[in-house]
């Protein structure tokens, strides 16, 4: 599946990206899409089939998979 994570700073994107990684995830850092909001503006796109509760760290704002309709948001530190 392909992802789309939002986050609250800069460096919660970099520690997300180097997450991924470890995990095995090629992560690409980008401006957020105007149709998503964020709190720093930076966004991480990817794709895996890595379990849901594997993808939540802390410093993530907010998740959304990629369907062909749009982006569905499926998590959002706020609730």
């Amino acid at each position: 599946m392909e992802y789309i994570a939002t986050f609250f700073t800069h460096s919660g994107a970099v520690n997300y990206k180097r997450y991924l990684a470890r995990l095995g995830v090629h992560a690409e850092l980008l401006p957020v899409p105007r149709r998503l909001s964020s709190d720093c503006g930076i966004a991480a796109r990817f794709c895996t089939e890595q379990e849901l509760a594997n993808l939540i760290t802390r410093g993530l704002h907010q998740l959304y998979v990629v369907e062909a309709g749009g982006e569905k948001l499926i998590y959002s530190a706020d609730n």
